[in-house]
Parts: structure tokens; sequence; C-alpha cells
């Protein structure tokens, strides 16, 4: 007896629906597959928040014994196929439910696979993602992070070419004529689709990861109180008040030392303290108050409580003081303040040079105009981009080729 287990590592609100169709499209194709299979949603990661990263997890078994056998599992302790469908995610997971950072591949047994959706190289992500202590596969299918939130659901096929994908990892769980075969039968599928499906798997990119490669960092971590440390009764201190940053002067608040929110951007502010007039507006309606007061009065976004949501680039009236970039360009937390003090001209390089990579600056969730999404794919294949669905007719072909 065998059994193939996924999980699906996606971002709340966000990707909630795709992880979904994935979930389910595994299911539904094992079984056409002649399998056995179960999906069920992390229960520590309910309720979802906006971008936070939460997890779905889908079993295949060939025979009803060996499903009900993984099934007496509250969460799998390991996975043969991480699918990670954001690439940003690559820095590591700090979902609802985790103490800490919790590496992308730490669950991936040894030489299972972490399958992936992004258009960076392998050496670019193998920059974020940990080191491990053992091989495993990095497999890529070349798309932008996929957006589909509760009410709206972008249809790029990522859902199909993520099935795709899994039946030339799995074979002998998952064939391509099964998923092919549930993908016709789903209400969201349709013969446009099953082509996709087909692409995936015949450009699913794949290398071997070694034990030498991989970012060196430790994960952050803590210790959780133990019982004998907690106090009596439900007790919610109030948030201790902040200090001046020098010399008495700007403000820092106290903030959760425990959770981070390395993990739950997409994107970051970028701020050019040049241009800031220091209207207090991004510091007023920052929902996490993530600004930090600097003694000259300008304001530099915390990164270590930042979750990206992009409300301090809406309310700041000085155009293009304050520009949410991909996450991705980052390799660190550092403060930007900090750095713009301490060579302007070099801030300011550095600053034009994050801005103007355009190809990481496009926004991997949410629309903020109507008609964005016909926009994207348009410029995506103007610039040489992502093919999705060209040279194949049915479904909205029209809108997906120049």
């Amino acid at each position: 007896m065998a059994a193939l287990i996924c999980e699906i590592v996606y971002r709340g609100i966000f990707q909630k629906n795709l992880a979904s169709r994935i979930a389910r499209g595994i299911v539904l194709s094992a079984r056409k597959s002649g399998r056995w299979g179960i999906a069920f949603g992390r229960y520590g990661d309910s309720p979802q928040r906006n971008g936070i990263p939460a997890k779905d997890f889908a079993i295949v078994a060939d025979s009803k014994e060996e499903l009900e056998q993984n099934m007496a599992r509250y969460e799998p302790k390991h996975v043969d196929v991480t699918i990670c469908v954001d690439d940003t995610l690559s820095k590591g997971v700090e979902s609802w439910a985790w103490y800490g950072l919790q590496p992308i591949n730490r669950l991936t047994v040894p030489n299972g696979t972490v399958l992936m959706t992004s258009l960076q190289r392998f050496d670019d992500l193998l920059q974020d993602i940990h080191k491990k202590d053992a091989p495993y596969q990095l497999s890529l299918i070349r798309a932008k992070a996929s957006f589909s939130g509760l009410w709206v659901y972008k249809e790029d096929h990522t859902e199909v070419r993520i099935l795709g994908a899994l039946a030339k990892i799995a074979p002998a769980f998952l064939t391509l004529d099964g998923v092919c075969g549930a993908i016709k039968e789903m209400e969201w599928g349709s013969d446009l689709k099953v082509e996709s499906a087909k692409k995936a798997y015949a450009r699913l990119e794949t290398r071997e990861v070694k034990l030498t490669e991989g970012n060196a960092e430790v994960p952050f971590s803590f210790e959780m109180p133990k019982w004998w440390e907690m106090r009596e009764g439900v007790t919610i201190p109030a948030i201790p008040l902040g200090k001046p940053k020098e010399a008495g002067k700007g403000y820092v608040p106290e903030r959760n030392p425990y959770f981070k929110k390395y993990t739950t951007r997409t994107m970051r502010p970028v701020v050019n303290f040049d241009t800031c007039v220091k209207c207090t507006l991004c510091w007023i309606q920052c929902p996490d108050s993530c600004f930090d007061v600097m003694p000259d009065g300008t304001y530099d976004a915390n990164m270590e409580s930042c979750c990206g949501c992009g409300v301090c680039e809406a309310v700041c009236p000085v155009e293009k003081c304050i520009t949410m970039v991909n996450e991705s360009v980052f390799e660190d937390n550092a403060s930007q303040w900090e750095m713009w003090r301490k060579d302007k001209d070099k801030y300011h390089v550095w600053m034009t040079e994050k801005i103007g990579d355009k190809k990481a600056t496009v926004r991997s969730h949410g629309f903020r105009f109507r008609g964005q999404y016909d926009e994207e794919l348009k410029s995506d294949l103007d610039a040489g981009g992502v093919e999705i669905t060209a040279g194949i007719p049915g479904e909205n072909a029209q809108h997906k080729t120049v």
C-alpha cells in the first residue's frame, strides 16, 4: 500500500478559492485515476486573514484502508509534495497556527518535491528557501502568483496547471488522463483548461536541490510558555507604551514580540524620504501601527510589523512618495530610514532600482481598478512574458492572445 500526501500552502483569503480548487481537483483526479482521495484544511489556520499563510492538505491512496489510516492524523507531519502558489512564501511560512517561521520545505520528505508558481530563476528562489537536511526536487510552473479572493476568481488556469504538473510528478497516483477527465467534469472545467493542464505537464521545469543549497539563516522561533508559567484566569494585557527613537525625539511603539509578520507580505512600501511632507496620514491610517516616527518627523515602515496591505501608498498625498514593491526583490527587513540617513545618494539609487524593476513591481494580489486583469494579461504577452493559453480555441481565448 502507498499514499501521496500533498500540502497546499497559500495566502489566506487572497488564494482561498484557488487552494480549494486544487485540493478538490486532486481528489477528483485521484478517483479518475483509480485511487482514493480526501482533502481537508488546517484547522489552526482559521479564521483566515488577508495574506496570512494557510494550508490545505490532500491525500491520495491506492486503497481505502490506506486512506483511512492517513485520515487518522490531525495534520500530516511529512508530505511528498509541497505546493506553493505564491513564490514570496519561499522565504518561509508564518501561519496562524505556527509559532515562528516555518521553512517552505519543512514537511517535504527526502527526495520529495516543492512545486511552486514563479517567474524567478531557480538560483534566485534558493537564496530564499531555507536549507534542508536532505535533497529534494524544486519544480516550477512559470506563472505569477494567482489572486482568487472570496468574491473574485482570477481565471488564469493556475489550478489546472498545478494538477497537470502533479500528474508529471506523481504519475503512479495521478495520471494525466485522470486529471484531464476530472477537469472536464468539474463545474469550472473546460476543454481550454484541459489543454492548459497538458501544457503544464509538458513544460514543468524541475531541478534537484542539494544539501549544500539554500538559505542558511536560522528561521525565527520562540519558546511557548509552559503551563505553570501561565497567568490564572483570562488576561489580556494592554499594549505597553512606546519610546522615543533617539535623543528624546521620534516615537517607536511597542509591538508583539512573537508575531513578526515576515511572511504576510506580498508587497512592501518603499519610501522616498526626500519628498515626505510629514503629513502623518500613513502613520494614522496604517491598520497595523507599523510606522515609526523618526527624529526628523518622517515615517519609517517597520518591516517586522508591516503586512504589506498598501493603505499607506493609497493615502499618501505625494505622488510616488510611497510605492508598493513586490516582496520577492528584498533580502532583509532592514530599516529604509537608517539606510537613507547613512547615505542618501546610495539610498536613492537603491530606491530607484527597486521601484524601477517592472517585472517585480507587478502586484501579485488584488485588482486596483476595473479591467486591470485584462491589462495584465495583455502586458504580459506584449513583454514576451507568460503565454497562458495562446493558440488554444475556447473560453475567453480572444482575451488571452495578442
